[in-house]
């Protein structure tokens, strides 16, 4: 292994610290001639060709400024790798990024496509398959010689649950990749708009969180990738969603995009109970740092609180309201303009949400409701340990808010780990990486122990905690299973 021969600022950390640096969230820059050459083999010309024609530039780049704002065409990310010569090679070079390591302070990295993430969400099935194929042969072939301190990650579709074990099942048993980037979104059309709009891709557009209200029963995949002892990697982007479709601002588009995506994506994982059904399960939340993560958590224990069945009964249900009260009170304050018409209001307006509806009516509609049916929660306590037992958190080296998930006046430890983004645009200098980290120890913001779960404990526990062998012949290997040891 070759050492630096000046020493980074980020590996100056790494020599005081007195445990490996385990990286949740590194990237690589996927070489697309030589992925064409893979997808040839396993595709043929046509799908070489097909492939080339959907990695092009969108309907952004075609359109005249005018049309853009007309048409509210989506402005795309641009300039979204590093600027920085050598990490930009270093991102393409498999030996290279080895060599460099040391120099980023980091003793094992969990290795991410770029741009194989795009694959997985293609429209057209068969050219899908094909391509997530390629890459995944490219990725574990690429990467073989340098497992002892990187694994890459494989990429799965996730539109149907069949077709997402297909390919895990492949990767596992096939390929040997012991992680999987799957989106726990899926967009897709409105089934009704097929009535009046022929296209698929120009009817209206809905996104499944696949904990519920899913067209698919996704539990036999979560059940597949606990058997297979894959953690799931969620790297699903919120860009253009919503609010976020500036036709001319990519940075209005940016900000905020992962968390809005795995806020969705966590909300309705946990609501459908696959946390409690699937406890041995883990899944990480990639790049949309922590505090996304605090704000759910605490609002689903503050609904839960409010409208768990037995409160909504108790203090909410329309059919409890007293009308001689409310009749008293109108007559002793309102004014006679109010009071002309309190028969009215009495019997069909004292609900807001449903006007000219009588309280039973409005009791009725509810009818046997819960949004929590699909949990068994006893309190608070129960959201909190459901919520921090399977879920993990990717934060940026940059991102102070990491801080949160360690703070004990949240009473809420949230996992959050350090992922370094490398050969993205938002490390400038890969040599400075884990050092920009480490300045929430300097600032006071966490603790050391706090940072040794932040950069270690914690992404050891996301792939050790389901695959006691993730780490085997690697260069963290007795360091990760003593700290399995301890856990357990």
């Amino acid at each position: 292994m070759a050492q630096a021969t000046v020493e980074s600022s980020s590996a100056r950390v790494r020599a005081r610290l007195d445990h490996p640096v385990v990286d949740a969230d590194g990237h690589w820059l996927e070489p697309i001639p030589l992925f064409l050459d893979f997808l040839k083999e396993d595709g043929g010309q046509s799908a070489v060709d097909d492939a080339r024609k959907h990695m092009r530039r969108g309907p952004w780049y075609q359109a005249a400024p005018e049309e853009r704002i007309r048409s509210r065409i989506t402005r795309p990310q641009y300039w979204a790798l590093t600027g920085n010569t050598l990490d930009r090679a270093t991102g393409m070079l498999p030996e290279l990024l080895y060599r460099r390591l040391d120099d980023f302070g980091i003793d094992f990295v969990v290795l991410m496509p770029s741009l194989g993430g795009r694959f997985a969400h293609m429209p057209q099935r068969d050219l899908r398959r094909v391509c997530v194929r390629a890459y995944n042969r490219m990725a574990a072939e690429l990467w073989r010689p340098y497992a002892d301190r990187i694994a890459p990650v494989g990429v799965s579709p996730n539109g149907t649950p069949q077709e997402a074990i297909e390919e895990c099942e492949f990767m596992v048993k096939q390929l040997g990749i012991k992680a999987v980037r799957l989106g726990c979104i899926v967009t897709r059309p409105v089934e009704a708009d097929a009535d009046w709009q022929p296209e698929p891709g120009k009817r209206r557009q809905y996104v499944d969180c696949l904990g519920i209200d899913s067209p698919y029963d996704y539990d036999p995949l979560w059940a597949k990738l606990t058997e297979l002892k894959l953690a799931v990697l969620d790297h699903s982007q919120g860009f253009g969603w919503g609010g976020r479709t500036s036709p001319t601002n990519m940075v209005f588009n940016h900000t905020g995009h992962f968390a809005n995506a795995h806020y969705t994506a966590a909300c309705g994982l946990f609501l459908g109970g696959v946390t409690q059904r699937f406890p041995k399960l883990n899944f990480a939340f990639l790049e949309g740092g922590a505090a996304w993560a605090s704000n759910l958590c605490l609002d689903l224990i503050g609904h839960w609180e409010k409208r768990n069945r037995q409160a909504m009964r108790e203090r909410l249900n329309p059919s409890n309201l007293d009308t001689g009260r409310i009749r008293e009170l109108f007559e002793q304050y309102a004014d006679d303009r109010l009071r002309k018409h309190i028969d009215d209001i009495l019997e069909h307006n004292l609900d807001l949400s449903a006007p000219f509806e009588t309280l039973d009516q409005v009791a009725q509609r509810a009818g046997d409701s819960d949004d929590f049916a699909r949990l068994t929660i006893g309190g608070p306590d129960d959201i909190r340990r459901l919520f921090t037992s399977n879920f993990y958190f990717g934060c940026e080296a940059d991102d102070p808010t990491a801080a949160w998930a360690f703070d004990p006046r949240m009473r809420l430890p949230l996992k959050a780990m350090f992922s370094s983004d490398i050969s993205h645009f938002d490390v400038p200098d890969s040599t400075e990486v884990l050092e920009e980290a480490w300045e929430l120890v300097e600032h006071g913001l966490i603790t050391e122990a706090d940072f040794r779960k932040f950069t270690f404990s914690n992404v050891v526990q996301l792939h050790g905690g389901m695959n006691p062998d993730f780490f085997r012949g690697t260069r963290v290997e007795q360091a990760a299973g003593l700290e399995l040891a301890a856990a357990r």
